[in-house]
């Protein structure tokens, strides 16, 4: 059975577009939109519900899907919001059935909330072409190049529309002033950035495996000249050791897990980040996981660890790590 919600949501834009938000009212700077939220699916959980549902995305200029955790303390009281930021390839789906999230957000009283990992359906040339760049792979930054910047704008819609959205629409659920985030790859690459560029925003980061440098990496590299393009010095508003070494603001409350046997790790560069942190004077918890990879494995394992981790910030729970 499909459920829809009606809601009012303002969205901070940067650079207001007729082409991007052509069925929306601009006033002063703001979209105005009158959006649907479509209930999907929806499945108990642990006490609670794992829901999904879509929407017209503005910032996007598609239709979005993300998912929804919540726990059976929000069917009382509002509780607190951990945005979970999926890698390459993945959709909203992946850590859904194999993240293992629903069952330590019970424990806290956390909503999770799920966005896919890039726009879809924009029929662009050539976005479906590779799996590291286009479809499954918007590297949570704000496009500038003229091919991808109508569509590929997933920096401010994890950090600004889609909790507008949840915020709005669950009102009588959601503590909008507690919140946080973490991601896994290409997941984790995005929360770091939006903890680092958004100081006090955040009540905590984590992250499995991330892109940590993505400016010296090939992952990075490709998807940073393709979006952004060729000039380095835009990519640096999108590098969290770039970010850690000019940070400015109240403690992340940063953690990075990563596996020791990760076939990735030379993409990854978690020393790097350590380094960016020890020069930024950010205290990072990082954790080298002997013998875990980069597979849902190694997340599903540490879960637990890093839903406490949140829950500490969030729920003013004391630190068992």
């Amino acid at each position: 059975m499909t459920n829809e919600t009606q809601i009012q949501v303002r969205t901070q834009v940067d650079e207001p577009s007729t082409k991007i938000f052509s069925s929306y009212k601009v006033e002063n700077s703001s979209i105005i939109a009158r959006m649907a939220v479509n209930e999907t699916a929806s499945n108990r959980s642990f006490g609670g519900y794992q829901n999904v549902y879509e929407h017209d995305s503005a910032a996007c200029n598609c239709k979005m899907t993300f998912g929804v955790y919540f726990p059976p303390q929000a069917e009382t009281k509002k509780c607190p919001v951990l945005y979970y930021l999926s890698g390459l390839t993945c959709t909203e789906q992946n850590v859904i059935t194999k993240g293992n999230t629903q069952m330590h957000a019970a424990k806290h009283g956390i909503i999770i909330v799920t966005p896919d990992t890039s726009p879809r359906g924009s029929n662009i040339e050539g976005e479906h072409d590779s799996y590291d760049f286009g479809s499954g792979a918007g590297f949570y930054v704000d496009a500038t190049e003229e091919k991808w910047k109508w569509n590929y704008r997933m920096y401010s819609y994890v950090t600004k529309e889609l909790p507008n959205v949840v915020n709005n629409a669950f009102s009588a659920k959601v503590d909008e002033n507690r919140m946080s985030v973490f991601g896994h790859s290409m997941g984790g690459h995005g929360a770091l950035v939006c903890a680092l560029k958004n100081p006090g925003q955040y009540k905590s980061v984590s992250a499995f495996a991330p892109i940590t440098n993505p400016m010296n990496c090939d992952w990075g590299r490709k998807a940073f000249q393709g979006y952004l393009g060729a000039d380095e010095e835009s990519h640096k508003a999108y590098d969290s050791c770039e970010l850690a070494r000019s940070y400015q603001g109240p403690n992340p409350n940063m953690m990075i897990d990563q596996g020791t046997k990760d076939q990735f790790l030379y993409q990854l560069l978690p020393e790097n980040m350590e380094a960016a942190c020890k020069e930024g004077n950010i205290p990072l918890k990082l954790r080298l996981q002997e013998g875990y990879d980069h597979s849902y494995f190694f997340m599903s394992t540490f879960m637990e660890d890093h839903v406490q981790h949140h829950a500490e910030f969030l729920c003013d729970e004391k630190a068992s790590l």
